[in-house]
Order: C-alpha cells, then structure tokens, then sequence
C-alpha cells in the first residue's frame, strides 16, 4: 500500500496530460530512446510523411538538410499538408496533424493506400520534442507558414507569399531539455536515407549537412530500386553468377518485389521491409518467400539431373547459403507483431510471398540456364557441407563424453547454475587469464582463455569453423550449439564479456569474436548478451591516492585537477600486467566496472561493416580505413 500523504485522493490528484505533454513526460514511449537513436528517429518520422506522398504517386523529391545551426529541415514536392478547417477541431488542418496524436491520414480516411507511419503520430511526436518546430506548405498558389514551440501553436497558420509548386517543408530545432545529445550524424541519416531510395525506385533524395567545416552532399536515386539494392550489398563480396534474379508483382491489393543474388560468401543475409520499415524479425512475407525457395530449387534440381534419385533434397539452408535477397512488401493494412514493428504478421501475406515467389524464381532459373547451373553447383557444394559439418559436431559431442567432461577444460567455470546471474569472460591468453581467475568472484563467474586471434569465420566454411579449438571451446562453453542448430533458451551465461587488452591487437581480437557471434550466433546479440569489457588505460598515483583512468580525455581531465607534481602514471598495455586485485576492482566487480552492452540497430549496416573489414576484398577496406581514420582519436584504445 502506499503513503497518504495529505490524506486525499479525488479527482484533483488524477494528472490529465493535454495536448501534447504526455509525449514531453514520456518521449521514451514514442521514440524508443532520448539517445542518438531516438533523436535521428525523429527524421524519419519527418521523412515517412514524404515518402508515404511519394507512394501515393504525388512526389518524386525528398531532401533533408541539416542546417548551419544544427536544426533539420525536410522538404519534398508532394501535394502541401492540407490547411483548410478541419470540420471536428475547427482547426487548420495542418495545425491537427501537427498538434494532436493519432491525426493523419493513415486511419481509413482515404488520405493514404501505403503508410509506413502506421500510428499517425510521426508530426505530432516530432513537434513535441522540438524547442521549435515550423512548417511551410506550398499549395493552391500560396504559400501558408506556421511555428510551434514545445508541442504548442506558437502563430497562427498564416498566407506569406506566392508559390507557382506544391508540397512540403519541414523545419525543426531538437530539444535539449529531451535528447542527452541533439548533434545529427550525417552518416547516419545518410544510410536510412539510401535504404528509402532503394526500396522505393524513381524517388530522388537528397541529404546535405550545411554545418560550418561539416559541408558535405549526397544524393540517392535508383530506378532499379531493390535490385540495385543487392548490388550495393554484394560490392565486397564475390557473387557468383551475372544476373539477378528479380521481379514485382501485385495481388490482392499487396506489391511484393523480390531481388536476389549467390556470392561465395558461407553466410545468408536476407532482409525483408513491411511499407520501408525494416522487420528484421521477418514474418509471413519471409515464410513465404523460403518454402517457395526450398520448394522450387529442389523441382529444378531433380527435373534438370542435379539431384539424382537416390539423393536427398537440398535442405533451406543449403539453398539460402551465401545469398543475399531483399523482400519488400507494401500493403494496405500492415500488422506489425510488437510495439516496435520487427515482424509482419499478416497471415493471407504467406500465400501471396509464397506465389509470387515461386514464379519469380522458377522464370528465371528457366530462362537464365548458366546462371541456374552455378546456383545448383552452389546448393550442392552446401550440402556436402552441411553434412561434413554436421559429423565434425557429432564427432565434438562423442569426443566430450567419452573424455568425461562436457565443458572444455581451460573453462574455469562459476558455481551458480541460474543462466541470469552467471556471466562467463573471453580474456586474451594465458597470463590475463591466469590474473582473472585469481581475482573474479567465483560463484557467478566463468573465466574462458582464448589463445591469440580466432579464425576470421568471414572466409571460413563452418566444417573448418568446428574443427578450430578456440571456437569449439566458446560453443561447448555456451551450451546453446551453433548456426541452424543454436538455441538460445539453453545458454549457460546471460553476460557474455569480451574482455582483451586496451590496443591494437585486443581491438583485432574483439572484432574477430564479434563477427563470430553476428555470423553464428546472432540471437547472443540481437538479445543483448554480449559485452565488452571496459579495462583501466591508466592508473595515477599521488601521495597515497590512487585513480585508475579509462581514456586520454580522462587522463588530462584528472591532472587538470590533482596536479602533475608528485604524481606516476603507469600505462596498462595488456590485462596481464594487472594483479588480481586490480582487475577485479577495475573491471570485474559488477558493482564498479563499466560494460558496454553489444547491440544491433541496423543489421545492413552491421553486415555491411562485417563484409567489409573481414572479407575477402582489400581495396573497400582500405577505402573504409581511409575514410574513417579522421574520426579516430586514439587508436589503441
């Protein structure tokens, strides 16, 4: 129960938050996060309502600057907001759409067939959060002008010029009060705003940062749309066969466009969007799309004699392995599983994926008979693979029960048999090790020493991936198995830690794991079980006082305060060099350390920067490097 106290409790102590305050109370509720993610949300948002014009046929230009004084502005050349009286609120219009939640539209008015801003609070929730917020609408030959200010009509909507166009712009100033941060990355504005171009063909967007020393331009428009989208996503890898097999076809009201294409690669990347938005936990449209796969390979295979009659049939995996495919759908009622949009769940989509699919894919494999001979080679080369790997893993399980033993015996495993309070560290060779058992808390810590780098998995088939020590060790130690056979629900530790040195080489390491998990074990991260240790870059002593630091930035900022006089630095280079007691007090107890949680935002990106920096070709590496070396401030850290 709780305190009373006043001792009263009638209708004045309920809180009715009006207009658009409960959006300012709880931003977290509309946007996700008040972080970087949530602040760069509030562009799309503000592009959707482009796109969803451009869908409806009436825009074909979208551009998005981000002004000198770091404020955003979108505009596009669709038909302008409307600004007559709204017959319920006695309001313009384009003052409802911008001031009250739940008002566009999207709502079985008629105002939209494909919306990807399902819940019509994009403007609202935008202006909300916004210090100030202006929209300027060009139609019927005028140009109308309004201003907000945290969510409320600051001027009336009023006539300040002429105009021989149409459409929209869009001017916002993020709220300091709300963000932990409102500097706009234009990298990352510049990545969804290319996805956009790609999944909707003949629209031409254009992003400009006009910031002092910041100035830079891109532009994006694709008239093959989705099919050029593979291409952009194979350029690091090696694809196997010239065309790409691509169609779009409409039923029932749905548009599904499917593009698809093999490369070398021993992984799968098949990402699929709902109206844009990216459902990276898949749905009907993905079910379909497979078993239409899966079914008509194998018809081909057998009708064509790569599949002879005492073989069996290509399982999915052999098939979906080294493809990379999108699948767009776009659709009059989407219904997202889920707040957050990941999974399709319209049920008559699976049939509608499943047809249009299999005429896709058969049409092609008949008319592009060279192409079809390579993919079948690829099929079958998977195969014997998956075979190969499935007794390599048969022979790791034999070979554990008959030593013994089940866990590897380099694990120093923790006493606690409750998954949520176990955590298990990756360290960086023997002597680190060694410090890390010596000083971790025993009853809820594993400690796992990895020796040197791991296989790059990037250029590796999972047959040499199961026979490599390290890596059996990890899956042995993790219990959940791994590739088509992994199981999440049967991992033994809820905190996977990568913990290696503060340099070059630790970086290496990290990001040779990292690729591991995303390639293999994708669920650890997606489900936010791996992380990275934070170890000391410093420790400073002066008199009997001791500081250890975590960065350069850090260092200074503590000289700046205790003084350079009388102090000692020592520089960390490995975990090693650390004793016990100072690995624990640093970087394992779980009531000082600092861990930084692994997550996927965007799973392109992710599988871009994976192909790039572990794949097999050198030149987009360096380009990568060459591009990025300016952001890097210490290298070694």
């Amino acid at each position: 129960m709780g305190e009373n106290f006043n001792g009263e409790y009638n209708a004045q102590q309920i809180q009715v938050l009006e207009g658009l305050e409960a959006v300012r109370k709880r931003p977290g509720m509309y946007i996700g996060t008040t972080g970087p993610r949530g602040l760069h949300h509030l562009v799309e948002e503000i592009v959707d309502n482009s796109v969803d014009e451009a869908l409806g046929g009436h825009c074909n230009n979208i551009g998005v600057t981000i002004n000198e004084d770091g404020s955003i502005s979108v505009t596009d050349n669709g038909r302008g907001m409307p600004v007559d009286l709204h017959p319920k609120m006695n309001k313009p219009a384009v003052e409802v759409i911008h001031t009250v939640l739940h008002a566009g539209g999207k709502f079985g008015g008629g105002g939209y067939k494909v919306s990807g801003g399902l819940h019509g609070v994009g403007a609202s929730v935008v202006n909300a959060l916004s210090e100030w917020f202006e929209v300027e609408v060009h139609r019927d030959g005028k140009i109308y002008k309004q201003r907000y200010e945290r969510g409320k009509t600051a001027t009336k909507l009023e006539v300040v010029g002429k105009s021989k166009i149409t459409g929209t712009k869009s001017s916002f100033m993020p709220d300091k009060e709300i963000f932990e941060e409102t500097i706009f990355k234009f990298e990352t504005l510049e990545h969804r705003l290319r996805e956009l171009a790609f999944l909707n063909k003949g629209i031409r967007i254009i992003i400009e940062d006009k910031r002092p020393e910041k100035e830079k331009k891109s532009e994006f428009y694709y008239e093959g749309g989705i099919k050029e989208f593979v291409k952009h996503l194979n350029k690091n890898r090696n694809e196997i066969h010239p065309n790409i097999v691509y169609n779009e076809g409409e039923k029932d009201g749905a548009i599904i466009e499917i593009a698809l294409q093999y490369t070398d690669a021993y992984s799968e990347n098949i990402f699929t969007f709902a109206n844009n938005i990216n459902t990276h936990e898949g749905g009907t449209h993905l079910s379909g799309f497979k078993s239409a796969l899966t079914r008509v390979i194998n018809d081909y295979a057998r009708k064509n004699g790569f599949l002879k009659e005492k073989d069996t049939n290509f399982q999915g995996e052999d098939i979906r392995e080294g493809m990379t495919a999108i699948i767009s759908v776009k659709l009059t009622e989407p219904q997202f599983e889920g707040q957050t949009k990941t999974k399709l769940g319209n049920s008559e989509l699976r049939g509608i994926s499943e047809s249009i699919s299999s005429e896709t894919i058969a049409i092609f494999l008949e008319e592009n008979p060279s192409d079809a001979k390579i993919i079948m080679d690829k099929c079958t080369r998977s195969a014997k693979a998956r075979e190969a790997a499935k007794k390599a893993r048969e022979l790791t399980r034999r070979k554990g029960a008959l030593d013994g033993m089940t866990l590897p015996g380099k694990l120093a495993d923790c006493s606690e048999r409750d998954p949520s309070k176990c955590e298990v560290f990756l360290v960086e060779g023997d002597s680190a090790g060694g410090s890390a058992k010596q000083g971790r808390d025993r009853s809820i810590q594993a400690i796992l020493p990895l020796r040197g780098k791991i296989m790059n998995v990037e250029k590796a088939s999972l047959v040499k991936i199961l026979n490599y020590n390290e890596i059996r060790a990890m899956i042995t130690a993790f219990g959940c198995g791994i590739g088509d056979e992994f199981d999440v629900s049967k991992l033994r530790y809820h905190k996977i830690v990568i913990m290696t040195d503060a340099d070059v080489d630790g970086a290496h390491i990290r990001t040779l794991l990292l690729t591991f998990f995303f390639r293999y074990m994708r669920p650890l991260v997606e489900e936010g079980y791996v992380y990275i240790a934070q170890p000391p870059l410093y420790k400073v002593k002066k008199g009997r006082a001791e500081h250890y630091v975590y960065s350069d930035r850090e260092l200074e900022k503590l000289l700046s305060e205790i003084g350079r006089k009388g102090m000692s630095l020592q520089r960390y280079k490995g975990l090693g060099e650390m004793n016990p007691d100072q690995l624990w007090d640093t970087t394992m107890d779980p009531e000082k350390r600092t861990i930084i949680r692994v997550t996927i935002n965007d799973a392109i990106l992710a599988d871009e920067i994976f192909t790039t920096l572990m794949g097999d070709k050198v030149a987009p590496r360096r380009e990568f490097i060459e591009s990025n070396a300016q952001y890097v401030s210490n290298l070694d850290i």
